[in-house]
């Protein structure tokens, strides 16, 4: 009888039928090989068996096993039942109070961020202070210099639109003709009222047109395009609060209107930060909130009610809520528009001149468009004086 009458190749270490010995690499019989590739093949080494905890060797016994234990200290099972290692445990004996393996390190958990105003607000806060104070003490000391005050915050507001055009748009608004003749405005404003104001604004128009005639021709409609929207938006508009001064009572006046629209941005501020969860107009200036607008709506016409009824000669508290709806309505209108030029340009700030605030014009955006309203409304209510 040969090999292959056994069905299945003989395993090495144990004696084969046919001859009594041991078989050593025999090649496996049936119709799965031929004797040819038998020949061929290379004898298998008999290996002696490795103890369980046997290192980094392989035991050659587990080859019909698909692989060994999981950890090298970890008795193979057949070791076991078949009684070759009497000292390893059972493979499913687990320790009752098995050492705790070292936690891995857990990614760190996202702190809930508070909410910032995004600027310093200490250094807004003591700026604020300092400019109320100059502008306050100018005001009711001698108007002209009030006047220039005023004058002279128009031209660094020139400087700052023009700049930002000229860096993130190439427009090249004449600076000088809008810087003379923006001064211009405002004295005229307080000299001669509204009169004065718009043959001053005509001139600074007209001079515009002409200073850029010096340059080549090339954006010659954007530039002065530019320059004649810088005149009305700045200086123009910074007339009205030189007209307010012309009445008699023009220094309560003023401080009315400056009271009502710092009231308004703090109410806006402070309600849309505490409260603030519906977006006002997200894709001009995510951060205004519709709660924020009836924050400054509520805290404006208080203040109104309250101004005209105490600073104001012949004001009513009934007028004040008026006036202080429409200061809180055009505050955050001129905030939302100076916010598009801001976007517009890609910017956050017009300028640097005032920490914690950005720039002059920063500072302007809601005040330019209301003091129209508020010298209009005054007139309406207590006269021109």
């Amino acid at each position: 009888m040969n090999d292959s009458s056994w069905g299945a190749p003989p395993q090495a270490g144990y004696w084969g039928p046919s001859d009594g010995g041991p078989v050593q690499g025999a090649a496996p019989a049936g119709p799965a090989y031929d004797a040819q590739y038998a020949q061929q093949t290379r004898p298998m080494p008999i290996v002696p068996d490795v103890p369980a905890h046997g290192g980094d060797q392989d035991d050659d016994r587990g080859a019909a096993r698909l692989s060994g234990p999981l950890f090298r200290d970890e008795p193979y099972r057949d070791d076991t039942y078949r009684g070759e290692n009497p000292s390893a445990q059972p493979y499913a004996a687990v320790p009752q109070n098995p050492e705790p393996m070292p936690d891995a390190p857990q990614p760190a958990q996202p702190q809930p961020q508070k909410k910032s105003a995004g600027r310093d607000l200490g250094a807004a806060i003591g700026v604020g202070v300092g400019l109320g104070v100059v502008i306050v003490a100018s005001l009711f000391v001698v108007k002209a210099v009030f006047v220039g005050v005023v004058a002279v915050a128009v031209v660094v507001g020139l400087w700052e639109l023009t700049k930002r055009l000229e860096e993130r748009k190439g427009i090249k608004a004449p600076l000088v003709p809008l810087a003379v003749g923006g001064a211009a405005m405002v004295v005229a404003g307080y000299v001669r009222g509204a009169e004065g104001a718009w043959v001053a604004m005509a001139l600074t128009a007209l001079a515009v047109l002409v200073w850029r005639m010096s340059q080549p021709p090339e954006g010659y409609l954007k530039d002065v395009t530019a320059g004649l929207f810088a005149a009305f938006y700045v200086p123009f508009l910074a007339t009205f609060v030189a007209m307010m001064l012309m009445a008699d009572d023009g220094a309560w006046r003023v401080l009315v209107f400056l009271i009502l629209t710092v009231v308004s941005d703090t109410g806006a501020y402070a309600v849309g930060w505490r409260f603030g969860r519906t977006k006002l107009a997200p894709r001009i200036s995510p951060g205004k909130t519709r709660e924020g607008l009836l924050g400054a709506v509520a805290f404006a016409m208080v203040a109104g009610a309250l101004c005209m009824q105490f600073l104001i000669d012949d004001g009513t508290w009934w007028q004040g809520l008026l006036l202080g709806l429409a200061v809180a309505v055009s505050a955050t209108l001129g905030d939302l528009g100076e916010s598009m030029i801001k976007r517009d340009l890609g910017i956050k700030d017009m300028g640097t001149l005032l920490p914690g605030h950005g720039g002059i014009m920063d500072r302007l955006d809601s005040l330019l468009p209301t003091a129209p309203v508020v010298w209009l409304l005054l007139v309406i209510f207590v006269g021109s004086g």
